[in-house]
């Protein structure tokens, strides 16, 4: 079935026409139940992964670990110490806090105990309680690889392994244990980030009904996505500059929204994302084409191109179940591309995506090179979630490039992958109304 969009208005849209109360609409964030969760069930999971028995995070104001919020310390002043260690006992979690912060840190009952600092050092006494239990793996927040696992500062490190002395030997990357902590969702997040991709999509095709050929620009249809965000009370997914990036030209790659005025011939891309709750992100695309005068559909090579599209999306979707690597997923839909001969193109068939646009776990690139990336080795597991593309590229007549990418999102299940929500099966045609 052919998807239609018809305008007989002359401009694009700028009025909201429907009063939405965004605090009504989303309700109360669920963030704050779903962080203890995260801690009590996935964050013993992935220490037991990682192969680290204690990890240490270091908060502070103004300048806090990237992984602060995850773990409560989104509020410190002064310098606070979080510690998570597995023991015979099990599972536990412990804060040294300046006196300041803690009593509010304890009421939001996430650690089983914070205890107040007051003329004395956190990290001094973090480091006389990790020599106190003789852990043989600390895991700290320094990586090479992995900029969340990368918010111990060079002096907090050399402060750190002053105050451990001899055990500062025991001192490990967090980079693993970030990865397989972050990487997965639980149940709860992919409801939300359903909820988000949703609305991404309905919008992308709300947006195309006010595309009027000859006069609408790229930009036109940027800032009528803009609104519905403001009307919604949601953010960018990414750099606002770039969101959404909605081009009618040849490829322009990661970019913002031109002047270019759409015109009938045109593939038109929306590249979209939002942020709700202030935490999860979504990363949608869907295309359209603009009918000329005398067209009910778009041109042979033009269907072609969107078949092909699709199809590797498809191959890519089927290839994603745990324990898969992310680069056989790429290469499901590259020998597609491949046999459709369709232009190369530079980016990875898909990345993970949840906390930001590009999120922390395995890449769905490096299917067809002989030197793989150690993130496209890693291994597809439940729960981890995906935005991911299939794609055709082809010369256009001037000698550019334009490529379609057919991008949906899925998480992966116990069964292979699942979509967050139904993905475009026909391309978009625009029509002017007589």
């Amino acid at each position: 079935m052919l998807t239609f969009v018809t305008l007989s208005s002359c401009v694009p849209k700028e009025e909201n026409t429907t009063a939405i109360n965004p605090e009504a609409y989303w309700g109360e964030s669920p963030w704050p139940e779903i962080r203890k969760q995260r801690i009590n069930q996935l964050l013993p999971q992935a220490m037991e992964a990682a192969n680290v028995d204690c990890w240490l995070v270091v908060c502070r104001e103004n300048n806090n670990d990237p992984i602060a919020d995850h773990v409560g310390g989104e509020n410190a002043g002064g310098t606070a110490a979080f510690l998570f260690y597995r023991d015979a006992d099990g599972f536990h979690s412990k804060v040294f806090s300046p006196s300041g912060e803690a009593t509010a840190l304890d009421e939001m009952d996430i650690h089983d105990e914070v205890v107040k600092v007051s003329g004395s050092s956190a990290m001094g006494m973090a480091a006389d309680f990790i020599k106190e239990k003789n852990f043989s793996r600390v895991a700290v927040n320094s990586s090479s690889s992995n900029s969340m696992a990368d918010g111990l500062t060079y002096t907090q490190r050399m402060s750190l392994e002053g105050l451990l002395g001899a055990e500062s030997k025991k001192l490990v990357s967090s980079t693993d244990l970030i990865y397989e902590w972050l990487s997965i969702k639980l149940p709860e997040e992919v409801e939300v980030l359903k909820k988000a991709a949703k609305l991404t999509a309905e919008w992308q095709v709300e947006a195309y009904e006010q595309i009027i050929p000859g006069k609408s620009t790229d930009a036109d249809i940027a800032r009528f996505l803009k609104q519905k965000m403001a009307e919604y009370g949601v953010t960018d997914g990414w750099a606002a500059d770039q969101n959404p990036n909605v081009n009618s030209g040849p490829d322009r790659g990661h970019s913002h929204a031109t002047d270019k005025v759409i015109m009938p011939g045109d593939v038109i891309q929306i590249d979209f994302g939002i942020k709700v709750y202030n935490r999860w992100v979504s990363d949608i695309q869907r295309f359209a084409y603009v009918l000329k005068d005398g067209e009910e559909t778009a041109p042979e090579e033009i269907q072609f191109y969107w078949n092909s599209s699709k199809a590797g999306n498809r191959a890519a979707f089927n290839a994603m179940k745990p324990g898969a690597t992310g680069a056989e997923v790429d290469r499901a839909q590259r020998l597609l591309m491949q046999e459709a001969k369709s232009e190369n193109v530079p980016w990875s068939t898909g990345h993970p995506v949840g906390y930001v646009a590009h999120d922390v776990g395995p890449s769905l690139g490096g299917g067809m090179s002989t030197r793989v990336r150690t993130v496209s080795t890693k291994l597809l597991k439940e729960g981890m979630t995906f935005a991911f593309d299939g794609f055709h590229a082809w010369k256009r007549e001037d000698g550019t490039e334009k490529t379609i990418s057919v991008e949906e999102m899925a998480v992966i299940t116990a069964n292979g992958a699942a979509y967050l929500i139904a993905p475009q099966e026909e391309l978009i045609l625009v029509r002017t109304k007589k």
